[in-house]
């Protein structure tokens, strides 16, 4: 009887011992396993800013803050100021109104110096505003006559991939006018860019609704031509960059533009920023 109850004691113990090292080894497995899955989540740090509200969060992507420096009024001069942009080190789109006696060489130089051309087309404002009267796109022109123009601004500046509006705040806040020209686009194969000199603009859904790449103004650098305000501007130009990873903004031919432009692309470079051609960051 004493040699039974021992032996069951025996196998009692031995069960035991087997059942801790089953408990240890499983314990172990799963810390290995908890600390593999645990470890990359770690690695992720926190977002330096909170999101934006109209912003999609994603997770662990490399974000490229992107400007694009579209610069209207090429055609008015051909000197020092007008080659300056040309000549800076960073991709621009230039906007060469049709019809003006620099208007072709400019554009020939732009291309040759590897940038890219646009046409500043000229339209309607709200306002009483001159020149440029034999290419103007109004309201209250038929749409052949609207197509007409646009086609000979298009022949007049054979190099121009896109366009965008010289004043416009009329013109751009007509759907009929903005129809026509998107479908003159479409068949051109050119893309749109609305400058957006009125809040009650429809070009862009216009041409996005015909199927034209189209993209937004975000911010004029020198409506005001003070040094400090076009410094200004495009301190809020980059961070639009920054926050929503693409800004574009309009400045003009003038020599205090050019010369923030050339002293500060240097810093936003070594800050981070790109720079594109618009035609790069239409759809």
């Amino acid at each position: 009887m004493i040699n039974s109850i021992t032996k069951y004691k025996r196998i009692i113990w031995a069960l035991s011992v087997t059942i801790v090292i089953l408990l240890l080894s499983n314990y172990s497995a799963l810390r290995k396993l908890d600390l593999a899955i645990r470890a990359p989540v770690e690695k992720i740090e926190p977002a330096e800013e909170p999101a934006l509200k109209d912003s999609v969060i994603s997770v662990v992507t490399e974000t490229v803050n992107t400007i694009v420096l579209v610069i209207d009024d090429f055609g008015y001069r051909n000197d020092s100021i007008s080659d300056g942009f040309i000549n800076l080190p960073v991709p621009i789109t230039c906007a060469v109104l049709p019809g003006h006696s620099q208007s072709s060489r400019i554009a020939k130089k732009v291309v040759n110096a590897g940038k890219e051309v646009i046409i500043h087309m000229p339209m309607q404002s709200s306002v009483a505003s001159s020149g440029e009267d034999g290419f103007k796109l109004k309201t209250g022109m038929t749409s052949e006559e609207i197509e007409w123009r646009l086609s000979e601004a298009l022949s007049d500046i054979p190099e121009a991939i896109g366009i965008n509006n010289h004043q416009g705040s009329k013109a751009t806040s007509d759907k009929r006018v903005m129809a026509v020209v998107a479908s003159v686009l479409k068949n051109n194969n050119k893309f749109f860019l609305d400058s957006r000199t009125s809040s009650k603009t429809v070009a862009e859904n216009t041409m996005r609704s015909a199927g034209v790449p189209t993209a937004r103004r975000h911010i004029f650098l020198d409506n005001d031509l003070n040094t400090e305000n076009i410094l200004s501007q495009l301190d809020k130009l980059v961070e639009i960059a920054e926050k929503k990873g693409l800004a574009i903004g309009i400045g003009h031919v003038k020599r205090n533009t050019l010369e923030v432009l050339q002293k500060k692309i240097p810093d936003l470079i070594d800050r981070g920023i790109e720079f594109k051609f618009l035609s790069q960051v239409v759809d």
